[in-house]
């Protein structure tokens, strides 16, 4: 079965930082887009930060300058480094991405930004 499992949410303080990784895992033979997105209480979804299956990457401009997106295709891995969290980046962030040319999301994990 294919599918994405994310890690490395919880809890940090305002300024601080954090490091997200999602890896794909099953019968996989096409990695294209891998990127993240997010949903705040209330509010929709929406994109983070994207890597293409070129390994460049697009960024939502709330977070350009703060956030990294990387990516290791030996591993069939995603990571979302962000910096200078503040409070209004606290939400659920899901992995996306595109495996044997089908759009998955994965599960989320819970990022919270409070003091």
């Amino acid at each position: 079965q294919v599918q994405l499992v994310e890690s490395g949410g919880g809890l940090v303080q305002p300024g601080g930082s954090l490091r997200l990784s999602c890896a794909a895992s099953g019968s996989i033979f096409r990695v294209g887009a891998m990127g993240w997105y997010r949903q705040a209480p209330g509010k929709q979804r929406e994109l983070v930060a994207q890597s293409t299956g070129s390994g460049r990457g697009n960024y939502a401009d709330v977070v350009k300058g703060r956030a990294t997106i990387s990516r290791d295709n030996a591993k069939k891995t995603v990571y979302l480094e962000m910096n200078s969290l503040k409070p209004e980046d606290t939400a659920v962030y899901y992995c996306n991405a595109y495996l044997n040319l089908v759009e998955r999301w994965g599960q989320g994990t819970q990022v919270t930004v409070s003091s």
